[in-house]
């Protein structure tokens, strides 16, 4: 996760939001063409040279080749900065139009621009194919690794090692480290060469090695799958990722639009979608060009409230939740993409201001003990507290907004 430099890409660390553990779990079972795992489980946590002896004997319950296992395992480490980089994660708690000004950059932009036009024969076969559009990859190409030029630093069979050892999220990690001991079968892994993100993702578009192994593509014919190196590998499985988690060819997925001030607010939110033709009647307009055919659904997001911008979210806006997790990660990737296809700057309206991480932690404890599941109480503005705030907003009889406000927090 990289946010000093302006240049510098912001990963918001998908893994620690995944919604899909036990799908991956189950897909990278058979996709790693294993036996029946070994009967007893490693533990997490202990002493770090057992675990690892562990993983090694489930390895070859695998019926993994031993030398190969032991070539995969050989000079592993636990790295400590796997486990401060877990625990920090500060760029959550920025709101959507900070957090979209430090990452959108003009450079980005035209950088982006440049890249669509230069590799315009691959993105058209890319969107032929899987019916991706470039905006999405080059917004998420920009912001995973800046195009490529910040892919990690990380030792990625250590950080998943560590990832797996460590007790907070150990059921998400272990899949992939055995999807990286396949990878390195098919020589398209050097345990320990491979870098990447702190949370185990990598190449130019950061995936996991999980979904390299079930959704990598060699885009450029070249018998491997290679995201560090090949743009033609890394974008075309990025596309491949995002179908096969259900994006809709050929259909939008985010829209600028203005709202009259009457609108019923409790109508807001990623959680519902009315039909186009429905939004239309209640006063809503594009900001620029039209609204997608009135049959569509579609959500009207309001990432900082009434107030703030506002933008309607086709059925492909959902898809990119599974890619990150983070509200205000996928608003902002899904805003650029429509900025990296010509759309103008959004109008950031006067939203009152954020509460503070201090401030936003009482609130959702304040939310918990109403009977909200707002999810741990981490002062992270997620989809489980802005849904729980638009509901004490209606019982309290203010602007069912999503967006939490100090008088909220008094009132409750």
């Amino acid at each position: 996760m990289r946010l000093a430099a302006k240049q510098a890409p912001v990963r918001a660390a998908a893994p620690t939001r995944a919604p899909r553990t036990a799908q991956v779990a189950a897909v990278l079972m058979a996709a790693t063409m294993a036996l029946a795992p070994s009967a007893t489980a490693a533990p997490c946590g202990g002493p770090f040279p057992d675990f690892v002896r562990e993983m090694k004997r489930e390895a070859l319950g695998r019926s993994h080749d031993p030398q190969l296992v032991e070539r995969f395992f050989a000079g592993a480490q636990r790295d400590p900065e796997v486990i401060r980089a877990d625990r920090r994660q500060g760029v959550f708690r920025l709101d959507f139009i900070e957090f979209s000004r430090r990452v959108i950059s003009r450079y980005r932009l035209d950088l982006g621009r440049r890249y669509g036009r230069e590799l315009d024969a691959l993105f058209g076969r890319i969107e032929r194919d899987y019916g991706v559009s470039r905006g999405i990859l080059l917004a998420l190409w920009a912001l995973e690794t800046d195009f490529g030029q910040v892919q990690g630093d990380f030792n990625t069979r250590n950080a998943l090692l560590t990832l797996a050892h460590d007790c907070r999220r150990p059921a998400l990690f272990r899949p992939h480290l055995f999807a990286a001991l396949e990878l390195f079968r098919r020589g398209d892994f050097d345990p320990a060469g491979t870098r990447g993100a702190w949370a185990g993702e990598i190449g130019m578009v950061q995936m996991l090695p999980g979904d390299v192994l079930e959704h990598g593509v060699d885009g450029d014919g070249d018998g491997h799958v290679r995201l560090h190196s090949s743009r033609a590998d890394a974008l075309t499985s990025a596309a491949r990722l995002l179908r096969g988690f259900g994006w809709r060819p050929g259909e939008p997925w985010l829209q600028e639009v203005v709202v009259p001030e009457t609108l019923d607010w409790s109508l807001t939110g990623t959680d519902k979608t009315l039909s186009v033709a429905r939004w239309k009647r209640m006063g809503m307009r594009a900001r620029n060009g039209a609204l997608a055919a009135d049959g569509m659904r579609a959500s009207l997001l309001l990432p900082m409230g009434r107030k703030g911008p506002a933008f309607i979210a086709y059925p492909n806006f959902h898809v990119l939740f599974e890619w990150n997790g983070s509200f205000v990660y996928v608003t902002t990737a899904a805003y650029l993409a429509t900025r990296m296809e010509g759309a103008p700057r959004y109008d950031p309206g006067t939203p009152e201001p954020m509460l503070t991480p201090e401030e936003m932690k009482l609130l959702q404890t304040r939310l918990r003990r109403r009977g909200h599941d707002v999810g741990a109480i981490d002062g992270i503005l997620g989809r489980k507290t802005r849904a729980a705030v638009q509901k004490e907003q209606r019982r309290l009889g203010l602007p069912p907004d999503a967006w939490p406000t100090r008088e909220l927090l008094e009132r409750l």
